[in-house]
């Protein structure tokens, strides 16, 4: 009698087991498939949407593998990302200055990025520094007059957006003369021709990036590319003010239609 129920109890008990080896065997397959396709999902989608390398100004990369250099740009973008910003006046006024500062520029043959230095010199602050540079281009007095703006009591110049833009130009351009380097002309716009001159006569050393310059200068084309990078790409910068963005792009539409 015994005997009679454990034929079937054997029976029973072998087909469990290879139920439970043929449902282990069945899932390992499936998981494989499926880390082959994670892997393969990986491998064409999760590439980082951008890197430093790709960032530049006025067709100037950055020097490819300097660590410093790297750190150094990455630190300054996070510090114009929306989250320490936290301002999209930048998009607004981009939008109201870039087309009379773009044509000006072109005709002057200076390289479009340069639309980027008013929104660094006086979009984020404004007024006027302690030194006495103001307006748009933040011009010392003697320089204004230099380039043709009147500066006087009941007229600075500085303050009209064309007129000082055209100003800048004439400037931008015989520093590139000098300097032969679009960074290096954004640099002595910051710190001076002449101090430039001796930075790099005493550093025997004509790449921006590689020259040791006081704090403000030596992070000045930094934030024009940072400056730069959340204009043209504001979405992964964390803005998102949808008005200021809108009229942005409108620029940028006709700004590229006029180019063409």
């Amino acid at each position: 009698m015994l005997k009679k129920h454990l034929i079937p109890c054997a029976v029973v008990l072998g087909l469990l087991i290879m139920a439970k080896v043929f449902a282990y065997k069945l899932p390992t397959k499936v998981e494989n498939l499926k880390k082959d396709n994670y892997t393969n999902s990986i491998k064409e989608t999760d590439e980082p949407v951008f890197s430093i390398a790709q960032l530049e100004f006025a067709e100037e990369t950055l020097p490819i593998g300097d660590t410093k250099v790297t750190h150094k740009m990455k630190r300054t973008l996070a510090s114009f990302s929306y989250g320490n910003l936290q301002t999209n006046r930048l998009h607004k006024k981009a939008a109201e200055w870039f087309p009379v500062i773009e044509p000006i520029l072109a005709a002057y043959g200076i390289p479009n990025d340069f639309k980027y230095l008013p929104l660094v010199e006086s979009g984020l602050k404004g007024g006027v520094s302690p030194k006495g540079a103001a307006g748009f281009w933040q011009f010392m007095p003697s320089t204004a007059r230099m380039y043709g703006l009147k500066v006087r009591k009941g007229v600075d110049e500085r303050y009209n957006l064309k007129k000082s833009t055209i100003a800048a130009a004439k400037y931008i351009k015989e520093l590139y003369e000098i300097f032969d380097s679009w960074t290096l002309v954004a640099a002595a716009y910051n710190v001076g021709d002449s101090h430039m001159r001796k930075q790099i006569n005493r550093q025997k050393q004509d790449n921006y990036f590689k020259m040791k310059l006081n704090r403000e200068t030596g992070a000045y084309v930094y934030k024009l590319i940072s400056m730069k990078e959340i204009l043209e790409n504001p979405h992964r910068n964390g803005y998102k003010d949808q008005k200021a963005l809108i009229a942005y792009k409108q620029v940028q539409d006709v700004s590229a239609t006029t180019v063409e």
